[in-house]
C-alpha cells in the first residue's frame, strides 16, 4: 500500500483546503463544535450540505451518473480528512451515505430518478427504521410486519432509536414479509413517507437531555409495493450492504484526530494542580499518546480499506474492526475532553441548542459547556451500528477463524 500522494492528488487536496477556507461559514463551524449529539443537527448540516451541493461535491461518494463526483477512493478520503481538520460538520449520513448507495445499486430506474436528486437537494431528509424494542443486536429477529394487499403493503409494528425521525420526511425500513422461512430470508426493504396515515413519532431523550432519537409507531400504514427496493425477501442482503457502508464507508480517524488536537490545545492552558500545566504532566501526556497511537492505527486500517476499494475489492469484515476501534476511541477522546477541563467540564446545561444567538452563557468556556453532554451521548457509539460485542464476534469468526 503506497500512502504517498501523487502530484494530482496533492493538487486536489490543496483545492479542497482552499474551498474550505473560503466557503465554510464560521457559524456552521461554531455550531458543529457546540453540538453534543452524535449526528449533526439539521439546521447546521443542511446549510453545509447546500454549500457542497452548489459546488457539486455533496455526493462525493456517489458514482457520477447518479449526481455524484465520481471521485477515486483517495480523493474521497482526502476530502473527508480536510473537512474534519477544518472543523466542518459531518454530512447527513442517513440519506447520503446509507440509503443512497442502496437505491443507486439496487433500486429501479424510477426510484433512482425519484429519490437521489431529492437527497442532494435536501428535499428529502431520511431516518432509518431498523432496530425494534425486541430486536437490536439480533436485527434479523425483527417483528414489524408488511402484509401484501394488491399493489400495497400494510405495515404494522414499531422502530426504536430512530435518529432524527422527528425531522425526517422519509424512512428506509426493514419489515418482515414472510414468517414461514428462515428469519433472514423473510425480510424486505421499504421506503416509507413519514406523513402517511398511521405513522407517529415519540421522542426519546438521551442521558444528556438531547432529543436525537425516537420511537416510531406504524399502525396499518399503507405503503405501495413500488416503494420496495429489490425483490421481496432481499431486505437482509440490502441491510448487510448498507451496514458495510455505515461501518467502513467513512474515515473516522481524521475527525478523531481533530478532536484530540482540540483537547491537547486546551491542556496547554489548564493547570495540573501542582503549579504547572496539564499538557506537561506525564500521566496526561501518556493518555494522549495512547489515544494518538490508536487514531493512527485506525487510519492505517482505513487506508488499507481504501486501497482495497481502489482495486475493486469489497471492504468486508475489516469494517467491523474500524467500527470497533472508532467507537472506543470516540469514547476515550470525549472522556479526555471532560477530564482536561476539571470541574468546569462537568456542567450539563439542559438548554438546547448550545450554539446561536440564544445559546446560554457557558461556565469557563464553550468547550467546557459541551464536554459532559458529548461524553454522555457518545456512550451510544459502542451500541449503534452493531454493538462492540457483535463486532468482536464478527472479527473472531471472519478474520481470526475462531
Amino acid at each position: 500500500m503506497d500512502i504517498d500522494l501523487s502530484p494530482e492528488e496533492t493538487a486536489f487536496r490543496d483545492e479542497v483546503r482552499a474551498f474550505l477556507a473560503e466557503n465554510l461559514p464560521q457559524a456552521v463551524k461554531d455550531g458543529a463544535a457546540a453540538s453534543p449529539t452524535v449526528f449533526v443537527e439539521p439546521d447546521i448540516g443542511q446549510t453545509w450540505n447546500a454549500i457542497l451541493n452548489a459546488k457539486g461535491w455533496l455526493g462525493y461518494q456517489w458514482p457520477k451518473e447518479f449526481g455524484g463526483t465520481g471521485w477515486s477512493s483517495v480523493q474521497r478520503y482526502l476530502f473527508e480528512k480536510e473537512c474534519a481538520l477544518a472543523g466542518a460538520p459531518n454530512l447527513t449520513v442517513l440519506g447520503l451515505k446509507l440509503v443512497a448507495p442502496v437505491i443507486y445499486t439496487f433500486g429501479t430506474p424510477e426510484q433512482k430518478a425519484q429519490y437521489l436528486p431529492r437527497i442532494l437537494s435536501g428535499e428529502d431528509y431520511w431516518c432509518q427504521g431498523f432496530s425494534e424494542p425486541g430486536s437490536g443486536s439480533d436485527l434479523a429477529s425483527l417483528q414489524t410486519r408488511a402484509v401484501r394487499d394488491g399493489d400495497n403493503y400494510i405495515v404494522t409494528g414499531s422502530k426504536i432509536w430512530t435518529t432524527h425521525a422527528h425531522w425526517a420526511n422519509m424512512m428506509f425500513c426493514l419489515v418482515r414479509t414472510d414468517t414461514t422461512v428462515k428469519k433472514q430470508a423473510g425480510i424486505s426493504f421499504l421506503l416509507i413517507e413519514m406523513d402517511r396515515p398511521g405513522v407517529s413519532v415519540r421522542p426519546i431523550l438521551t442521558m444528556a437531555g438531547d432529543h436525537e432519537v425516537n420511537q416510531v409507531f406504524l399502525e396499518d400504514v399503507v405503503v405501495p409495493v413500488a416503494n420496495r427496493v429489490a425483490e421481496e425477501g432481499d431486505g437482509w442482503k440490502l441491510a448487510k450492504f448498507l451496514l458495510e457502508n455505515e461501518r467502513g464507508g467513512s474515515c473516522h480517524a481524521p475527525k478523531l484526530d481533530y478532536d484530540l488536537q482540540q483537547v491537547e490545545i486546551i491542556a496547554k492552558s489548564e493547570p495540573d494542580g501542582y503549579g504547572g500545566l496539564l499538557a506537561n504532566a506525564p500521566t496526561w501526556k501518556r493518555r494522549c499518546a495512547k489515544a494518538k497511537l490508536g487514531v493512527q492505527s485506525l487510519e492505517m486500517i482505513e487506508l488499507k480499506i481504501l486501497s482495497d476499494l481502489a482495486k475493486g475489492r469489497q471492504p468486508g469484515p475489516q469494517t467491523s474492526l474500524c467500527k470497533l476501534l472508532a467507537s472506543n476511541l470516540r469514547q476515550e477522546i470525549d472522556l479526555l475532553a471532560v477530564d482536561v477541563l476539571g470541574p468546569a467540564g462537568l456542567q450539563l446545561d439542559p438548554t438546547r441548542p448550545l450554539y446561536g444567538d440564544n445559546a446560554p452563557p457557558p461556565v469557563h468556556s464553550k468547550e467546557a459547556q459541551v464536554a459532559t453532554a458529548r461524553y454522555l451521548n457518545s456512550r451510544a457509539w459502542t451500541i449503534f451500528g452493531g454493538t462492540n460485542e457483535v463486532q468482536s464476534s464478527i472479527i473472531a469468526k471472519t478474520v481470526l477463524g475462531l
